[in-house]
């Protein structure tokens, strides 16, 4: 294939590199002359491992061709990834001046292009980017219409500095963000040689995926410094510790406790996130992540509880109690804090959960019912159609299936579903539907 690459920092001279060691007609571009005249020369612009070896190879190929021009770029190739910078300005925001200085030249550089042309964006851009701003600047200075005469894509880059050329040939997969169908041919024809799936999103979900993966990758950095700074307090390996926590491939290091839902609770996180920040307090160590964790989790709940009184309706069922799906345990559950909290505020609640008999209730379970929350064993009901017709907004806090697929039956347009859990079968509910952070 023709492609041009614009921007040659760490991500375009990778890709450059990459591409034209494939076999493509490569066109680098950028503004910095520099750079240019580094790689013209067969030279990395940037210190990787491997860089120097693969630059000089691809350049005495002939395969690479280097340009300050977007418009001879664009001219000669038919595929462009764009990877400036969009470094931080100094109140954080993102600072897109490069990105969408050259989006307008790519966009004049359209205008005279027979062909149709494909723009993918790999630059790292705050989610709406693309769709909200970048699209409409090419159609504005193209006089052409996305989806017809060019299309423009969404590509994340998972590339480390210090392998970024390994990491190229190995993906943990290639995330495509498309506004048609037709660029997809494109991407098997780049991508799919490589030992990754294929994953086809909008835009915008790439955009923001992209951010995550970074913060999720900040975030487990702090977490394991915040794990030694305490365990230093206490006298224990932190290299041992999170040796082992990283040995559960089935809970810690996997997709378990990664999905959006409600807030947690039960009797183990709560209690044991309290006492490590007791025992961070005694010793004096900061740790302001694992301290800031319980008081996210109440603004989670609190936003539960801010939906249903902007509903304005006052008759609430509840499916569930418990503080997760197939348990009896009420400790600390974010359901029983919900009732609480609407029950103070004189709502009319009736509450069903097949797992929760108060009857038959025994230990510290029953124990916390008599001691804590006796009150709400007046609301519970056994009576479940009955809750599901005389409620006027029904909170969906249990994955039950059977139990949601009566809610789906004889759910009416006048009643209000929150749901809490995801429910897969969201489209065939009668009611008003409202998730707590999702459509």
């Amino acid at each position: 294939m023709n492609i041009s690459v614009f921007g040659l920092g760490y991500v375009g001279a990778v890709s450059l590199a990459c591409l034209a060691k494939e076999g493509h007609q490569v066109i680098g571009v950028d503004i910095d002359s520099t750079k240019l005249a580094l790689l013209e020369s067969g030279k990395s612009p940037v210190i990787e491992a491997g860089m120097p070896e693969l630059v000089q190879e691809v350049v005495e190929s002939g395969r690479v061709k280097l340009t300050a021009s977007t418009q001879e770029a664009i001219a000669q190739t038919n595929l462009s990834f764009v990877c400036v910078g969009t470094p931080s300005q100094s109140n954080g925001n993102q600072d897109q001046t490069a990105v969408l200085r050259l989006t307008e030249q790519l966009g004049e550089a359209l205008k005279s292009k027979n062909d149709r042309h494909t723009i993918v964006f790999r630059s790292t851009l705050i989610p709406g980017t693309v769709i909200n701003t970048l699209i409409p600047i090419l159609e504005k200075y193209s006089g052409k219409a996305n989806g017809i005469d060019f299309d423009v894509c969404f590509q994340p880059e998972f590339l480390r500095e210090g392998t970024s050329i390994k990491d190229y040939y190995k993906p943990p997969f290639t995330v495509a963000g498309l506004s048609s169908d037709k660029p997809k041919a494109i991407f098997e024809q780049l991508f799919s040689g490589l030992p990754a799936e294929i994953i086809y999103t909008d835009i915008a979900t790439a955009e923001t995926m992209k951010y995550f993966c970074n913060i999720f990758h900040a975030l487990k950095i702090t977490f394991a410094n915040e794990v030694a700074r305490l365990c230093e307090s206490v006298q224990v390996d932190p290299h041992a510790v999170m040796d082992l926590i990283c040995k559960d491939k089935q809970l810690n290091i996997s997709s378990a406790y990664m999905k959006p839902g409600f807030s947690f609770g039960g009797s183990c996180l709560p209690k044991d996130l309290r006492a490590i920040n007791y025992i961070a307090k005694q010793n004096d160590v900061d740790i302001p992540m694992l301290k800031a964790v319980l008081a996210s989790n109440r603004v989670h709940l609190d936003l539960a509880l801010q939906k249903i009184v902007q509903s304005g309706l006052k008759k609430i069922g509840f499916i569930g109690l418990s503080f997760k799906t197939g348990t009896d345990d009420l400790r600390e559950s974010p359901l029983v804090d919900l009732a609480e909290k609407l029950i103070g505020k004189g709502y009319a609640l009736k509450i069903y959960d097949p797992e929760v008999n108060i009857s038959k209730l025994i230990g510290a379970n029953k124990n916390f019912i008599e001691t804590s929350i006796p009150h709400i064993g007046s609301l519970m009901t056994t009576d479940y159609e009955n809750l599901l017709q005389t409620s006027e907004i029904v909170v969906v806090g249990i994955s039950d299936s059977n139990l949601i697929s009566t809610l789906i039956k004889t759910s009416r347009n006048e009643q209000v579903i929150l749901d809490l859990v995801n429910i897969k079968e969201r489209d065939q509910i009668n009611a008003k539907y409202i998730g707590i952070c999702w459509q």
